[in-house]
């Protein structure tokens, strides 16, 4: 199997609710503080319960582009990867590397950790305002290029709430993997 298919194999994009998903790990896309906000970071504290958020207490915040792991607690999924997504502001203030760095410190977590299977949300794309068909380009070709070097994760899922943001990441998906 070449390279290529070997990467269409393990990615996946659906359209779901990132809470209901039984992975090794879902990413959180959190706030600097870890200790819950709106969009995906309240629904993955809503639906962990209080020990998500003691045990975010504990990590004393994240700083943007970086990630950190804690237990799942009420998820489906066995842990959270907090990673902080970029505020766009422009583009003119290093959002894309920003927002890049998120998903390669999520996978590099993710493997330091020994799990296999990961689902991500689309980071930055809601209240922090990030256009989505430019950060539907970097999640995947972040992704992509990490699975081209990496044998330890079977899966990595890219999960969108909505058929917009679903339909961004399918667009930039059938470029990047068809080029």
């Amino acid at each position: 199997m070449n390279r290529s298919a070997f990467v269409r194999e393990r990615l996946g994009l659906e359209q779901g609710d990132l809470t209901a998903y039984r992975v090794d790990a879902i990413v959180n896309a959190a706030n600097s503080s870890l200790i819950g906000g709106g969009g995906v970071d309240g629904a993955i504290h809503r639906a962990a319960g209080p020990q998500l958020l003691e045990a975010c207490h504990a990590l004393g915040g994240c700083a943007p582009g970086d990630a950190k792991i804690t237990a799942g607690f009420g998820l489906f999924a066995r842990h959270v990867i907090h990673t902080v997504g970029p505020v766009w502001r422009g583009g003119e203030r290093g959002e894309a590397e920003m927002l890049a760095s998120c998903y390669r410190r999520s996978l590099a977590l993710a493997t330091e950790h020994g799990l296999k299977t990961i689902a991500f949300p689309a980071i930055s794309c809601g209240i922090y305002g990030y256009p989505v068909d430019d950060a539907a380009a970097i999640a995947v070709r972040e992704v992509c290029t990490f699975l081209q070097h990496d044998r330890q994760l079977q899966k990595v899922t890219l999960v969108c709430f909505s058929t917009d943001t679903f339909d961004a990441y399918r667009r930039a998906s059938a470029r990047l993997i068809n080029a």
